[in-house]
């Protein structure tokens, strides 16, 4: 993928689960990334959850690079399998994601609607994706407003093992209708 946005372009790789380890310990125990509920996790932590991960069928990671650097962390699952199973009825064409803007000291306005933008994009890529689906953290106030403007529809409220989430939705239709892409 590659998505050029008025802030430059994206592009995403394979995450390599020893490679980029170090850097995305530094992202998920950060402060800001206090939901992805990684807070406390060591070194060994994050490589052995990436491991998992990229050993996985039906679960897969990705490194974000903006204009060439590391700037986000991209999840794609299949919700029959990971994450949702038996906690909603898939679709044929869903796929969940999750997603993380690393942290940084120079904040560009607009950024991480972008990434999300690009994330979509990503998704929506590949013609077999008809629907995206998430379940953030009910109190994560700020990924709802995100996920919103790129044309989530938020379902119901869920019970997974380790949060309350919000259940929401995006087809390809309500995602280029929220950018503005006559459909």
């Amino acid at each position: 993928m590659s998505a050029t946005t008025g802030i430059g372009t994206f592009t995403v790789r394979p995450l390599d689960p020893l490679k980029d380890a170090e850097l995305l310990h530094s992202w998920v125990t950060h402060p800001k990334a206090a939901y992805w509920m990684m807070q406390d996790a060591k070194l060994q932590d994050v490589e052995r959850e990436y491991m998992r991960i990229a050993a996985h069928e039906h679960h897969h990671a990705y490194l974000g690079l903006h204009e060439g650097r590391p700037a986000f962390l991209m999840e794609k699952y299949d919700p029959r399998y990971v994450e949702l199973t038996g906690l909603y009825e898939p679709e044929p064409g869903d796929v969940g994601m999750h997603f993380l803007v690393a942290p940084t000291d120079r904040p560009i306005h607009g950024f991480t609607r972008a990434v999300i933008t690009a994330v979509m994009d990503e998704l929506f890529a590949d013609p077999r994706t008809r629907r995206v689906v998430v379940e953030p953290d009910v109190s994560n106030k700020a990924v709802h407003a995100l996920n919103e403007a790129v044309g989530f529809v938020p379902e119901r409220e869920i019970d997974k093992p380790e949060k309350r989430a919000l259940l929401s939705f995006c087809t390809r239709e309500q995602f280029l209708a929220a950018r503005g892409v006559a459909v």
